[in-house]
């Protein structure tokens, strides 16, 4: 997967501040979010099962969740469950419903041993519910923790799962959970020409969206085929605006471990499309980025190790990684930033000594287009590349500002 670069805060400091390096770049901006305090405790749509269990008793239900869909610590469908909910099967997308499955590992249909229920999995081989799968479901349940980046596959899968409702007759109710960020609109549009499986709908890198009203976005943009509706039931958040800080109670898939991974994220996972490791095979990804070509432009060092449920067998493994380290960065400083770090892949491409083997042909996919790789090559600046992406982000901001359900 599984974002993409944040303005550098710290002068003297590659990025956020992090680790230095031989020849350091300096580039001090300010953030220019601000931080909404909340004044009530944020309720996401699964804690308020008062609204919601009363519309799923006496009905036979369909779950698409993973181990982020929790209300208290209990998974959503224990709770269900013993709340005499009748639940016929789950659906799990990519890492599983247990979520110990690495990103992009195929998984296979099952019964979940704790209780009991059919397991069907939406990342192997297939990713739509089929007609079979939901003979016996009156509704389906979406909950599922998403972090706002167009390439984390969680609001893709809901698209598919909107169009299998949709194409059925069958009503989706979404538990709406915060986007961690919320606050974050930024990158390229998706060319539809790169349409892939980390890229389906004509929006930024950064969509600053609920997975509620991406929903709604999908429907109202008619992004389902044959001109489908979903009919749609929401359980809104409550005291939420999408400038709060929201630390994630349960990590959102295996290599978001924390919250400084999850504001990371958005810039670091396009070095996914190039040959550096951004810390899968440590406890730490998407907090570090290096190779081995690196030694001696940059100091911090690590190495990649094969970790089970985390990273099997990672890019450049038990290979000497150097390069910079983020895990110093101020929080808060990483989260009211407004841009991606674009600036850390134009020095990271510049000091790569084999600049051909930089790239590779994923880039483009997580970039959703072919023209950011040649802006970087060709050596044209942050400015020049930001200006590129003006028109299309003025525009999607309208168009987002249709589905909004809170400030």
């Amino acid at each position: 997967m599984n974002k993409l670069f944040f303005l550098t805060v710290i002068a003297g400091c590659l990025s956020f501040g992090c680790q230095s390096r031989t020849t350091r770049s300096e580039n001090i901006q300010k953030a220019t979010v601000k931080e909404a305090k909340p004044a009530k405790k944020i309720l996401t749509g699964a804690e308020q099962t008062e609204k919601y269990i009363p519309l799923l008793k006496g009905k036979k239900v369909g779950l698409v969740i993973n181990p982020t869909a929790q209300i208290n610590g209990v998974s959503l469908a224990d709770t269900l469950l013993a709340r005499g909910v009748a639940i016929k099967a789950i659906f799990g997308p990519e890492h599983g419903f247990r979520g110990d499955a690495d990103a992009g590992e195929k998984v296979g249909n099952y019964i979940d041993k704790k209780s009991g229920l059919p397991v069907i999995s939406l990342y192997g081989k297939k990713q739509v519910p089929a007609k079979e799968d939901l003979k016996d479901i009156d509704i389906l349940v979406f909950d599922i923790q998403d972090v706002g980046v167009r390439f984390y596959t969680y609001t893709i899968t809901m698209a598919y799962v909107m169009q299998a409702c949709a194409d059925n007759g069958i009503p989706m109710m979404i538990l709406d959970r915060p986007n961690p960020n919320g606050q974050l609109i930024d990158g390229p549009i998706l060319d539809p020409n790169f349409k892939s499986g980390v890229g389906m709908h004509k929006i930024p890198v950064a969509h600053g969206l609920t997975t509620a009203e991406f929903a709604q976005m999908v429907n109202g943009e008619n992004w389902l085929k044959n001109n489908r509706k979903c009919d749609l039931k929401i359980i809104k958040l409550q005291n939420y605006t999408h400038n709060m800080r929201y630390p994630l109670p349960v990590k959102p898939s295996p290599n978001l471990p924390n919250e400084l991974s999850i504001y990371l994220y958005p810039s670091l996972c396009m070095f996914e499309g190039t040959a550096i490791s951004q810390g899968r095979g440590t406890t730490y990804p998407f907090q570090v980025l290096g190779h081995p070509l690196l030694k001696g432009k940059y100091k911090f060092h690590f190495t990649p190790v094969s970790i089970p449920g985390m990273s099997k067998q990672p890019p450049l493994e038990n290979q000497v990684c150097y390069g910079i380290d983020f895990r110093n960065t101020n929080i808060e400083d990483i989260r009211k930033q407004d841009k991606l770090n674009i600036k850390v892949i134009i020095d990271l491409y510049r000091d790569f000594p084999d600049k051909d083997k930089f790239f590779t042909p994923f880039f483009n996919k997580l970039a959703g287009n072919d023209i950011l790789m040649q802006q970087i090559k060709s050596g044209k600046s942050e400015l020049e590349i930001r200006k590129s992406w003006e028109e299309g982000l003025n525009n999607y901001k309208k168009t987002r500002s249709k589905y909004l359900l809170y400030n």
